[in-house]
């Protein structure tokens, strides 16, 4: 499985640009958003004086634990799903 797959620089050559997170119109699990939306607020009370704002989150779909992502392109497990910050902050105000 892992012979099949491109290196790196051959992926980044080839591979059409990935679209915009604020374009993204995916329908994400209630209960994932739930957690997503508690994971950012808790990151928030947590650090007040931080105002790097993330692109969203990495969060498993198992366990609905996440972090924070402040990088173009986040880096997944398996068992993981990103949902951008667009996402999250309706249900916030």
């Amino acid at each position: 499985m892992y012979g099949l797959q491109n290196p790196p620089s051959a992926i980044s050559e080839t591979a059409p640009s990935l679209p915009d997170a604020a374009l993204l119109s995916t329908v994400f699990n209630p209960a994932l958003l739930k957690s997503a939306r508690q994971i950012y607020r808790t990151y928030y009370e947590v650090h007040p004086e931080d105002f790097q704002r993330p692109v969203g989150i990495a969060i498993s779909t198992k366990t609905h634990r996440g972090k924070l992502i402040f990088g173009e392109r986040p880096v997944l497990l398996p068992s993981e799903c990103f949902i951008p910050l667009n996402q999250i902050e309706p249900g916030l105000h």
